[in-house]
């Protein structure tokens, strides 16, 4: 499977990045066309990021939330907002027996995910998660949803059907990110990044991706009981980091941030360079080559019918 290099930058521009230049407040129709840009130009590239990034126990965030789902033959399996499809081939290679669907928005992820995965592993569909029409009521044991339910706006449509397509005793789990203070320096990144973007787009941040009470988890805890009344909330808090040469370590740090694709080719590499002296650990190792390090914190939502 190749995916698209994520360094291959223009610019990117959409309606979404077109109605903050003229301080309007962008609407969902012109989010869902702004994450089919990113994705559209950029199929594959949460994967590349994620992937490269683990725990204390040497788990990647797609499997750390692969965890959740029990190594038994017919469970039925839903992932949300699948992208290239990397959860989705760590379930099936650890029990051929799930029963696998996938969901995306995006056809160029999509296109990813069949590539990887043979014709009877999994099904896999184009929707939008607010709208799950091809998925029936009570037909899912486990919705997982790695990475994407800070981006959804709005997010209420997207529990509630998140609530029908589960059966009575199922479960939904999510990736989503941690407390910007759980990992070292993650704060430092991320004010770099968005540094670079305000000069552009003075009000991102302001204005952000998704739904903001998913960034918070008093906000989350309340948003999700509402859509699940009767079901245990948990949200269990974890670090996930890499290692390598400080240049890689800054290109796929910089990976994790939506922002940074906004950025001009000019400008990003300049953020870049910045970001390297700030991920820079070569003293600290001992190496002989500029060495880095970039660590994220993940949180986990776990919701139990």
């Amino acid at each position: 499977m190749k995916n698209k290099d994520i360094s291959d930058q223009s610019g990117l521009k959409s309606i979404w990045t077109d109605n903050l230049a003229n301080n309007k407040q962008p609407d969902s129709k012109a989010l869902l066309a702004h994450l089919r840009t990113v994705h559209q130009h950029h199929a594959g590239f949460t994967e590349k990021c994620a992937s490269t990034c683990r725990d204390k126990s040497g788990y990647n965030s797609y499997e750390w939330l692969a965890e959740i789902v029990p190594d038994i033959e017919g469970t039925r399996v839903l992932d949300l907002a699948c992208g290239s499809g990397p959860l989705l081939k760590i379930l099936h290679d650890r029990n051929k027996n799930l029963k696998l669907k996938g969901v995306d928005m995006c056809p160029e992820e999509l296109a990813l995910a069949k590539a990887r995965m043979s014709d009877d592993a999994v099904d896999l569909f184009k929707l939008e998660a607010q709208n799950l029409t091809s998925i029936k009521d009570n037909s899912i044991d486990i919705v997982l949803c790695h990475w994407a339910l800070t981006l959804m706006d709005p997010i209420a449509p997207v529990l509630n059907e998140v609530r029908r397509v589960l059966s009575s005793n199922g479960r939904f789990a999510a990736l989503i990110n941690g407390p910007m203070s759980g990992a070292p320096s993650y704060s430092d990144v991320h004010n770099l990044i968005y540094g670079y973007v305000k000069s552009k787009l003075p009000s991102y941040g302001e204005i952000d991706l998704g739904d903001p009470r998913i960034r918070s988890e008093n906000s989350l805890n309340n948003l999700v009981s509402e859509a699940f009344p009767e079901a245990n909330v948990s949200v269990e808090n974890n670090i996930v980091s890499m290692e390598g040469p400080v240049s890689e370590v800054a290109e796929t740090a910089a990976g994790f941030f939506y922002a940074s694709f906004i950025l001009s080719p000019d400008i990003r590499r300049k953020m870049l360079s910045e970001l390297s002296n700030l991920l820079d650990i070569s003293k600290q190792s001992g190496s002989l080559e500029r060495w880095g390090r970039f660590a994220m914190p993940v949180s986990r939502l776990v919701v139990k019918k």
